[in-house]
């Protein structure tokens, strides 16, 4: 397998960004282009209106020996239009530039005609649950799913990868292999291990699950911690900002804060056996650490795990 970076929390300009992944010994880049990305490190409007521009943006990579593995659009077309939009144009992009691998997040709609906002079903009871998830699924994402893998098909797109993120209705291996039933295998998973952990899931046993389907596409090198004495008493769901993190129950930390190195080399060891051979891509989100800090920490226990 081999490393890359999701760019976005490099907080550097885009040419500094592609000399630090180059000095890490990083093989691969994942850039975000919009949506929940500020999209740093690329003018989506402008690779994609200007050959030049994109000649010169692509030639920055290449020049430092750097693969572009896959674009990132996260963000909820299902519910919004702008996402739609820019996940439309990211196709399109990936078509220009030969990317085969687009990683994004499922979407998630609003829970009645004519409501507006995102509605995250997590439990069947009060008994109207099961009607939000008809019409969610049913009326809404697989319609709507149906028409944007005939698109990025049109556009040379051979794998969407969707990250098992919480309020989505793709959230786990599960809901995943329901979407990919409908509308096809060019869907399959981004399988992220930070999430599963905080919805008290098993990331090895979700690798063997999708690779027995054929549809581990993608892995991100994220990690989260529960948090002791805050979890125990008040459960894992937990509402309070990201930026709060002295009062969470669970945190997003760097790789190796929250599960050590040898579950890290147990996961990849269960990844490989399910069959999969791409890339592992880093995504640091620990507040706690300077930016630079947080990614260096989790790019040493990544890359002793997959020994590199």
């Amino acid at each position: 397998m081999k490393l890359a970076i999701k760019t976005c929390t490099l907080d550097m300009p885009y040419t500094d960004m592609l000399d630090f992944c180059a000095a890490q010994g990083i093989s691969c880049l994942e850039i975000g282009t919009g949506n929940w990305s500020a999209a740093p490190h690329i003018d989506l409007e402008g690779v994609l209106s200007s050959e030049t521009a994109r000649t010169r943006w692509r030639d920055e990579q290449r020049r430092r020996g750097l693969e572009l593995c896959a674009l990132n659009c996260s963000g909820n077309p299902l519910a919004y239009e702008r996402d739609r939009d820019v996940t439309e144009k990211t196709f399109r992009l990936a078509s220009l530039l030969g990317v085969k691998k687009i990683v994004m997040m499922s979407g998630l709609p609003a829970g009645c005609p004519g409501d507006r906002t995102p509605v995250w079903i997590t439990t069947s009871w009060p008994p109207e649950t099961q009607d939000i998830l008809d019409y969610q699924w049913n009326e809404v994402a697989v319609p709507a799913w149906r028409e944007m893998v005939r698109m990025a098909g049109d556009c040379g797109v051979e794998q969407i990868a969707l990250e098992n993120h919480g309020m989505q209705l793709v959230y786990n291996p599960e809901t995943l292999l329901r979407l990919r039933e409908a509308v096809g295998p060019m869907v399959g998973m981004n399988l992220d291990p930070s999430h599963l952990f905080w919805m008290g899931g098993d990331p090895i046993e979700a690798a063997r699950v999708l690779g027995r389907a054929g549809a581990l596409y993608h892995v991100h090198g994220k990690d989260s911690r529960r948090e002791r004495g805050l979890w125990g008493p008040n459960g894992l769901l937990d509402t309070k900002p990201i930026g709060a993190f002295r009062q969470r129950s669970w945190n997003y930390v760097a790789v190796g804060a929250g599960h050590g190195l040898q579950w890290w080399q147990e996961f990849f060891s269960a990844v490989r056996m399910a069959g999969y051979d791409g890339v592992v891509s880093l995504e640091m989100e620990d507040l706690t650490l300077p930016m630079l800090e947080g990614h260096l920490a989790s790019l040493r226990t990544l890359k002793e795990a997959l020994v590199l």
